[in-house]
């Protein structure tokens, strides 16, 4: 069997976190204030990163107050690098009542701000507005995630792969598959198709399989290549993710029995 040779996620030359996989915590609040008091309890748990969903933020139509609160949640992150996200409602984001040309915008904006780290788009955006964005956090020295989400079903081996190196094509530095399982086979599917394209692609890739079924991936899918992990702080963003503790847990147990270090 071909060794994997996974690749990390990195942020100035280095793996976040300095550990591989990297696990990532949701803020999810609606209000300023709530933001900001998340931030605060997430970062005490200390994640290797932050991801804001900004879809759920209820001042999200004001491209200036969304740069100023991401600001202000990058001050109460203690050093944790942030991620900026606002999922489309197709994807499993929150319904907005902003056209995609106005998201672009708030990606432009926050980009511009330097207050985030990565950012994450959908590659099923239309591709110019994807070029777009890619542009920007490329102007910005930003890490740019194309990522596919589907809440209904687990698509076939060929598809998540190609879904995977479609984010490297369109010049993603990372890329991201999240799928619901039906079943087992499902699970295994995306692992397969993980582990894929972890071997045959030039960039990081990030994977889970949501739900019951799929919270295994949330612990054992770095053993196929998926460089990140999602686990709740206080709130979580998708169905399966689990408190970052038992996560820590779990992979801290895997890697034992694999006799490979935390790193």
């Amino acid at each position: 069997m071909q060794d994997i040779q996974p690749k990390a996620i990195e942020l100035n030359g280095q793996p976040i976190g300095g550990r591989f996989p990297a696990i990532c915590a949701p803020l999810v609040g609606r209000t300023r204030e709530r933001l900001l008091a998340e931030a605060a309890a997430v970062a005490a748990r200390t994640p290797d990163l932050l991801e804001w969903r900004a879809d759920f933020f209820e001042g999200i139509a004001d491209p200036a107050e969304v740069v100023s609160l991401a600001g202000q949640i990058r001050l109460a992150a203690r050093g944790i690098p942030l991620l900026f996200t606002c999922r489309s409602a197709r994807e499993g984001g929150e319904p907005i009542a902003l056209s995609q040309q106005q998201v672009v915008g708030l990606y432009r904006a926050v980009c511009a701000s330097g207050h985030a780290d990565i950012v994450d788009f959908e590659i099923g955006n239309a591709p110019a507005h994807f070029q777009e964005v890619r542009e920007l956090s490329q102007a910005h020295g930003v890490k740019l995630i194309g990522s596919s989400h589907d809440f209904e079903r687990t698509p076939t081996f060929d598809v998540l792969h190609r879904r995977f190196a479609d984010a490297e094509r369109l010049g993603a530095d990372i890329a991201k598959v999240a799928v619901m399982p039906r079943d087992m086979d499902d699970v295994l599917a995306l692992l397969m198709a993980t582990l894929e394209s972890s071997r045959s692609l030039g960039i990081p890739v990030v994977s889970m399989s949501m739900g019951g079924p799929g919270a295994l991936t949330r612990l054992c899918g770095w053993a196929f290549g998926s460089a990140l992990t999602f686990a709740v702080g206080e709130s979580s963003s998708a169905p399966g993710q689990m408190p970052i503790e038992d996560v820590e847990a779990g992979i801290a147990i895997l890697r034992r029995a694999l006799g490979q270090p935390r790193a």
